[in-house]
């Protein structure tokens, strides 16, 4: 038996009907719906959108997840019929954090609608944090102070564009920049215009059609070394060594004129 034979077995008898009462509203006889309860042959596509319309339930679910496991109420949907997964809470009732490991955040892409793969992630609890559904992301580089590698934000899910604050910080997951935190400036035609606390880099815009997945700025979570000077002395390194070499770029190509000139 597939999953999905399990499932709607499982979605009937929670709603304590019988095979006759679900083919009757799928417009089916009982003989053919029972095929599908039994994994002797798989519904077409026209009638497994009416299946998941009738439970309620989208038919990524149903095909990849085990829903017996999870209270049905808890899942998280997504507009494009995916879900987060379910809002899991460890041995004292605490909603439990997913974190993106350090070394395979740019991975998250490919995994984010991955049961399997979010299901594999290590989980933290923070009891403050409720009402809604975290994770913890890696931060990178120096535009966001005072998050630096090593540190990790955690986010709280933000259901569209639509939900963001002018002003507020998030974390972008993006499909051509990956994992990105910024601050929300303002909302434009087709696109949201975002920028980084550090004022060297400059304000940008991503393309609605880009953006994956929103998660607002909720905690953020330091190595045990942390110290808030030494972020600003490695800014002003930074700084000056790309500066360096956009002189040494500017040099060579001034160089490179001259040379043809003569």
């Amino acid at each position: 038996m597939s999953i999905f034979s399990n499932n709607i077995r499982f979605l009937r008898a929670r709603r304590k009907l019988s095979q006759q009462n679900v083919a009757d509203e799928l417009m089916i006889s009982r003989v053919r719906y029972s095929k599908y309860e039994n994994g002797i042959s798989e519904p077409p596509i026209e009638l497994l959108i009416k299946i998941s319309k009738y439970f309620h339930v989208s038919i990524d679910l149903m095909l990849s997840v085990d829903i017996q496991k999870y209270p049905m109420d808890d899942m998280l949907k997504l507009p494009d019929n995916r879900i987060v997964l379910p809002v899991v809470v460890d041995t004292h009732g605490n909603d439990t954090i997913e974190i993106i490991p350090q070394k395979a955040s740019m991975g998250y892409l490919e995994g984010y609608s991955d049961v399997d793969y979010i299901e594999s992630l290590q989980r933290i609890a923070l009891p403050f944090l409720t009402n809604g559904k975290y994770r913890a992301f890696p931060a990178d580089g120096d535009s966001m102070p005072p998050f630096r590698n090593g540190s990790y934000i955690v986010g709280k899910y933000v259901e569209g564009i639509n939900d963001l604050k002018q002003g507020k910080t998030y974390v972008f997951v993006t499909l051509n920049d990956g994992i990105t935190y910024k601050r929300f400036k303002e909302r434009k035609e087709n696109a949201i215009c975002v920028s980084a606390d550090n004022s060297f880099y400059e304000s940008y815009e991503i393309p609605f059609e880009e953006v994956v997945e929103i998660w607002q700025y909720a905690s953020g979570i330091f190595p045990e070394d942390f110290e808030p000077g030494d972020y600003e002395s490695y800014n002003f390194k930074e700084m000056f060594r790309e500066l360096r070499q956009d002189i040494r770029d500017l040099d060579k190509k001034v160089s490179g004129s001259r040379r043809k000139q003569s």
